[in-house]
């Protein structure tokens, strides 16, 4: 997510909003903000089963509602808005094991329609939309295998298309989309975590690799920021949650050396290059699902002692 050209806003226009929580506790849901309201789908619950549930919480009124269930339960899948319908795929099912099915869901007709399959199992894919065309990279095939596939949706036709295969297979990367470029970094081949950093130019329909990020990391997130120097966190964390909210790059929550999850949250300061603290999280927490907007940075389930089902927004005071 790029930083907007502009001044470091104070670090006491930062607070945290408390939203209402969640009917059902999980982590490793999927989270889509559209049109001014939060949709959370599947996840897992405190068995460990996938969940079928889904819900969507109006953040004007700040009251949920349960939405029709899934027809496939399903933790740790993508979603992406297109055009007028919410688009789930990927996953693991029951078994641990992954998925192929791809779901739509209709607002206006409050239903669920299945459509056509990614072709092959995945989970930990990273999906982006454009144009209103779905890109689907990577993943994790039944085989455990990390895939390199690169898939094109195009909803008129219901059809996934292949596209040039990605150079370092992969799953659980993270990707961005930044001029005519997605950019995909880091991810996870079986257990160990790669530092893999390429770059797929949507017209010419080719790969650029970079030069690797320094350590080895999946599931990550990443900010645009201009060229300085690293600087270490202020904590080891594991598992958190990381932003960007006026001009700050956030960094919240997470596992540390305890067992149990941090509440801190620090900020980067990139005038002082340091990390300085920001008030801690209202519920500590790790694994957290979690969505940016320009001025909130929303937590969403998790872990605590179990799944949890808070959700809460660092939120950036708006100023006249």
């Amino acid at each position: 997510m790029p930083i907007p050209e502009m001044a470091l806003s104070p670090v006491k226009s930062l607070y945290w909003e408390v939203f209402p929580s969640m009917a059902t506790q999980r982590v490793y849901c999927t989270p889509v903000l559209w049109a001014g309201r939060l949709y959370v789908l599947g996840g897992c619950s405190e068995n460990g089963l996938p969940l079928d549930s889904a819900e969507v919480l109006d953040l004007e009124s700040q009251r949920w509602c349960e939405l029709p269930s899934l027809p496939t339960a399903r933790a740790g899948a993508s979603a992406v808005v297109v055009g007028d319908q919410l688009m789930v795929m990927g996953g693991m099912d029951a078994q641990q094991s992954p998925l192929a099915s791809v779901e739509v869901y209709h607002p206006d007709e409050g239903k669920w329609e299945r459509k056509t399959g990614l072709g092959q199992p995945s989970m930990g894919i990273t999906t982006l939309e454009k144009d209103g065309k779905v890109y689907a990279l990577g993943g994790m095939g039944a085989d455990t295998t990390p895939q390199a596939s690169v898939r094109l949706y195009e909803p008129t036709k219901d059809q996934w298309l292949p596209l040039t295969s990605m150079p370092t297979p992969r799953y659980g990367a993270f990707s961005l989309l930044h001029g005519n470029k997605i950019y995909v970094l880091g991810g996870r081949q079986g257990k160990l975590p790669v530092t893999a950093f390429e770059a797929f130019d949507l017209e010419m329909k080719s790969w650029t690799r970079y030069p690797c990020i320094p350590s080895r990391r999946a599931f990550s997130s990443c900010v645009w920021l201009k060229a300085t120097r690293s600087c270490r966190m202020r904590e080891k964390r594991a598992d958190f949650v990381a932003g960007c909210l006026g001009g700050w790059v956030i960094a919240a929550g997470g596992l540390g050396n305890q067992p149990s999850p941090l509440a801190s949250v620090e900020r980067y300061n990139q005038l002082k290059r340091r990390w300085e603290p920001v008030a801690p999280l209202p519920s500590p927490r790790c694994s957290c699902a979690s969505i940016q907007t320009p001025n909130m940075l929303f937590l969403i389930g998790g872990v605590s002692q179990g799944p949890s089902n808070a959700v809460e927004a660092l939120c950036l005071k708006e100023t006249v």
